[in-house]
């Protein structure tokens, strides 16, 4: 056994071997591989070995297509067969929602280069014969879909990894893992030592084991997963002597299952409701290769559906069940990048797909380790999108309604409802009673938009469909009726959002913003390490604040904060609340060593209220003897000011594009603040509002978002941010040669502002494809309705050729193509008028 490595890969399933082989393509080949037991012996052998390509996530859906080119090549590669058989994928739909769904997905397939077709329900039947089709409404399909053999796959990698220079320690147990003085990893095991310079964690099931050994709570917990295979089935191997292809890999989505053929016979694999999580603290150290006692209870109403749909499934014995971990996190999709607090510690865990992601996680991971940027955005995956809050308790109730959720229609504006609510700003009761019907990000509750008191939706409003998957609207709570229907189209919200969006632009609103990330960052070194980490100089005047931008190392956008300076030596930070791992783990990472630099978290010590409109002002004045006037109180500035008996940080600046003010301010506060000004508020008509109406105002300004607009996948010049990129400011900040050289080399896409026409139901919403006389040439990273400009909006990615304000292209919104014309940006008040005065 080696003593020193690069790299060392913890577990030996398809993805630790995926990683393997590729930090080895990627050069490393000071790199090995440790497994407990036999390669393939913890969940990878028991996998269907399906290859779904279907994926509403961008990262996801990068990753997964990745996989099956590569797979389609692996063996030329490595001289092992894979057992793959592209036989492609039928998903199909029996309601209109699906449909929906299935239109939407297309136009994301379309922007990352995934075949998808439609099927009528003749062509259904022409591809799978033993299908009914008589109640469905069509289908789509993935030509490049199918199905590969897991070990052998697994296999191929670890071939291919060899023959690179990489080495596997099978029968190789890891004991411990510690930093040593140097600040490499020591990997103990019951075979010895190996000291590396980085660790990748891909072991499976036993995640939450390797998670304590370096005192990380990785929030991954398997859930049961049951698959039946039949005994060979007449017609099918009637179809085989015939020399017929295989049927495709069958989905029915509405009825929660997979289907394919299994030699001879069929293979069914529901995702059903009532799966329990297992492996809660990790399996046995003696768990190999095993398998749960069946429940066939729980499957009936999956089996039922599919004899409906496929009677042949009903008219054989059963031959096999299995009933095997799958990893699951809280979202469903893996968790892939480095660890939060740790260097050099990386996380290719959580992969509820695994073998259709193994080939695209491991090329990200060694992408980030060798190049230190993946090459492709991972903020879907990345790990630090959860935070703390997601304890051992939150994990089983969100990991098993993630499985159940497999295949429901997954609506654009869903707000799942396990585990909720968990983290509430103070005036979270308050707002309720204001009729707020709230999601929620990084575990915070927060009002998405506001009901009238005492509204509701009839079972002839909700029209639910008779199927076994239908759920359209958030779970029903305390018997009172739901509220909102999801839909990929305007649904019952559109008036509500627009009215509060109205509201704002024509007398006040209040905002609760309290899920705000947030720092403190003081010290004689503060000024100078803030210049190196931003493009955007920093505010040299107590008072002032600047919008900045934290780029990565090629010269796209990782993060963006508001800076407040507050002091000589001291700075108040402020990022997107889904953010605050993320942020602060790279905060935390690039933070000097020589103490001259003091870095807090304060999200959780400081609510944030937003009073925007035109009567903010007068509003506030109300309560405060601080001079407000524009004189006094300028926009882009701040001032500490008393708001009746409370200390606020007021800070002129909003997302919305009206006059307004954020108030930041101890949360113990909040209520006696948000009951004072709605008290004071009633002269001006003070209503709240929500995420939604924020999201419609944004885009009339054609503010950028992250992980919309704002990219690693894009420059920050490309995403339209010249004004906050400052290339001629002495520091030299992170990403700032690279962009220059990527300037030089010329810019892929352009960020614009796009006006829809046509519109009827619908709104872009993000990743429509964009077209230019029938090509395809970018796509939609937002949209939505402004309903102060009374307009459709798209914000978007086009090349720089085709830039110019008056182009009209074609955005394709659940399948139909409407004409868009690039329009100045800041359609509403581009002067910021409203904002200054």
């Amino acid at each position: 056994m080696k003593t020193h490595a690069r790299v060392v890969v913890i577990g030996g399933g398809v993805v630790g071997a995926s990683t393997l082989f590729h930090l080895v393509k990627k050069g490393v080949n000071d790199v090995v591989l440790v497994e407990r037991n036999e390669l393939t012996s913890g969940s990878t052998w028991h996998a269907a070995g399906l290859l779904p390509l279907f994926n509403m996530s961008y990262s996801v859906g990068q990753i997964h297509k990745y996989s099956v080119n590569l797979y389609e090549s692996l063996e030329a590669e490595t001289g092992q067969n894979v057992g793959l058989r592209q036989v492609s994928n039928i998903r199909l739909a029996r309601t209109a929602d699906r449909m929906d769904e299935y239109r939407y997905y297309a136009g994301v397939a379309r922007t990352i280069g995934v075949d998808v077709r439609f099927l009528t329900p003749d062509e259904i039947k022409e591809v799978w014969p033993l299908c009914r089709t008589d109640d469905l409404l069509g289908a789509i399909q993935h030509p490049n879909d199918g199905y590969v053999q897991p070990a052998d796959l697994t296999q191929a990698f670890a071939r291919g990894a060899r023959a690179g220079g990489a080495e596997i320690y099978r029968q190789t147990r890891v004991t411990a893992i510690s930093r040593v003085a140097s600040g490499e990893w020591r990997v103990t095991t019951d075979k010895g030592e190996i000291i590396a310079e980085h660790i990748v964690s891909c072991s499976g099931n036993f995640v939450r084991q390797t998670g304590r050994m370096v005192g990380l709570d990785i929030p991954v917990i398997p859930v049961e997963h049951q698959y039946i295979v039949t005994e060979p089935h007449p017609e099918i191997l009637k179809r085989r002597e015939q020399g017929l292809p295989e049927m495709g890999v069958l989905r029915e989505s509405d009825a929660s299952y997979y289907m394919r053929e299994e030699n001879g016979g069929l293979l069914l694999g529901p995702y059903e409701v009532g799966a329990p999580c297992c492996y809660v603290d990790g399996p046995s150290d003696t768990a190999e290769y095993e398998l749960f006692e069946p429940d066939l209870d729980r499957l009936e109403p999956y089996i039922e559906a599919c004899m409906h749909r496929v009677p042949a499934f009903g008219e054989v014995g059963v031959k096999n069940i299995y009933n095997g971990a799958i990893c699951y996190t809280p979202d469903g999709s893996p968790i892939i990048g480095p660890a939060w607090g740790l260097e050099n510690f990386w996380l290719n865990e959580g992969h509820s797909f695994g073998i259709t992601a193994a080939g695209g996680a491991g090329w990200q991971i060694a992408e980030w380790i060798v190049e230190g940027e993946p090459s492709i955005d991972m903020m879907g995956v990345d790990p630090r999108r959860f935070g703390p809050y997601a304890s051992q308790g939150y994990l089983k109730e969100k990991n098993e309604e993630a499985y159940r959720s497999v295949f429901t229609v997954h609506y654009p504006d869903e707000e799942r409802s396990a585990a909720r609510p968990l983290k509430r700003a103070p005036c979270y009761d308050r707002m309720a009673a204001l009729g707020a019907v709230f999601g929620t990000v990084y575990g915070w509750e927060r009002p998405n938009w506001f009901a009238p008191i005492g509204y509701g939706l009839s079972e002839a409003d909700l029209n639910k469909p008779d199927t076994l998957v239908n759920e359209n609207h958030p779970a029903i709570v305390d018997g009172k009726p739901p509220r909102e229907k999801w839909s990929f189209r305007r649904s019952n919200y559109f008036e509500f959002v627009g009215n509060e969006c109205r509201h704002v632009h024509e007398k006040v609103g209040m905002l609760d913003m309290s899920a705000f990330s947030k720092f403190i960052v003081e010290g004689k070194g503060a000024e100078a390490w803030l210049e190196s980490l931003v493009a955007n100089k920093i505010p040299k005047r107590i008072g002032r604040i600047a919008l900045t931008h934290m780029l990565s190392k090629n010269g796209g956008v990782r993060s963006e904060f508001t800076i407040y300076r507050s002091g000589p030596e001291s700075f108040y930070m402020v990022s997107a609340g889904a953010q605050e791992r993320h942020d602060f783990d790279y905060l935390k990472k690039l933070r000097p060593l020589d103490g001259s630099v003091d870095l807090q978290k304060v999200t959780t010590q400081y609510g944030v209220l937003v009073i925007a409109g035109p009567d903010s002002r007068r509003l506030l004045q109300k309560l405060t003897d601080s001079d407000l006037s524009n004189k006094a109180f300028p926009w882009l500035t701040g001032q500490h000011i008393s708001v009746g008996w409370a200390r606020t940080l007021a800070i002129r600046v909003n997302f919305v594009g009206e006059l307004g003010f954020e108030l930041h301010h101890p949360i113990e506060t909040q209520n006696y603040l948000f009951d004072l000004l709605m008290e004071a508020g009633k002269e001006f008509d003070l209503k709240p509002f929500g995420i939604r109406a924020m999201d419609s105002l944004r885009l009339e300004k054609s503010y950028r978002l992250i992980p919309r607009e704002l990219s690693i996948e894009y420059s920050a010049l490309e995403s339209g941010l010249d004004r906050f990129v400052r290339l001629d400011k002495e520091a030299d900040f992170i990403g700032k040669s690279a962009l220059a050289e990527w300037a030089e080399r010329g810019f892929k896409y352009q960020f614009v502002t796009l006006e829809v026409d046509d519109i009827d139901d619908t709104d872009a919403r993000g990743s429509e494809p964009i077209y230019r006389d029938g090509k395809l040439v970018g796509r939609c990273t937002s949209g939505g309705f402004g309903f102060r400009v009374n307009k459709s909006i798209a914000l978007g990615m086009v090349p720089p050729e085709l830039s110019a304000i008056g182009n009209t292209f074609e955005v394709e919104i659940l399948g139909s193509r409407h004409r868009a014309t690039i329009i100045p940006e800041s359609p509403f008040d581009p002067d910021n008028e409203r904002l200054r005065t």
